[in-house]
């Protein structure tokens, strides 16, 4: 950020704080497009990515009062702006829609050379719950998830039956599913995302 820019950022503010709408106005302009890409990462939905900006912004104009000890504004958006986008998805994981439009969005993320550090937190954490798992448990869930193999595949190559398979997948999601409440933050949308692909 420039000088200029950052003396404009901080005049701008001071007339949030004051209750000055003009001042609202020239942070939306500022961060509007910066914050709309940030939450679509997560929800891959424009219509939601649009409307959870929107909400953002107006949970700063209603909070413009903490603006006053705030020593880092852009930290502080980003911040409300992943607070509030995890909240709300947790909410919207309940429509398959908005699941499926999840899922979707992962699988860009993956591929998304740019994103190569947000898909490391995910990865991290899938691979250490995954190492709590017993072996033979943590081999069927790498071939049906890593390897992309079908339930009647894996159960052919390990020479057990379909079932088999599917009640060590489930095992899996206990695992997973007990490692969300330990650990809500960023890796709740991968853990929903696999919970959702694992159905068959």
């Amino acid at each position: 950020m420039s000088v200029n820019r950052d003396n404009s950022e901080k005049a701008l503010l001071q007339q949030i704080i004051t209750g000055d709408e003009g001042g609202f106005v020239g942070i939306y302009e500022i961060y509007n497009r910066t914050i709309y890409n940030f939450i679509i990462r997560y929800v891959n939905s424009v219509p939601m990515a649009e409307d959870l900006t929107q909400e953002v912004f107006m949970k700063i104009w209603e909070n413009r009062a903490n603006l006053a000890e705030v020593k880092s504004f852009k930290a502080y958006l980003f911040t409300t702006a992943r607070n509030h986008t995890l909240n709300n998805l947790k909410v919207a994981f309940r429509s398959e829609a908005a699941i499926g439009e999840v899922i979707a969005g992962f699988v860009k993320l993956r591929n998304a050379t740019e994103d190569q550090i947000l898909y490391k937190d995910y990865a991290l954490f899938l691979r250490k719950t995954l190492d709590e798992l017993p072996p033979r448990t943590r081999e069927i869930f790498k071939l049906c998830r890593e390897e992309e193999k079908t339930y009647d595949e894996v159960a052919k190559s390990l020479n057990i039956s379909r079932n088999a398979v599917k009640n060590h997948m489930v095992r899996s999601m206990k695992v997973l599913g007990s490692s969300i409440k330990k650990e809500f933050g960023i890796s709740l949308i991968f853990i929903i995302a696999i919970l959702s692909m694992i159905r068959s």
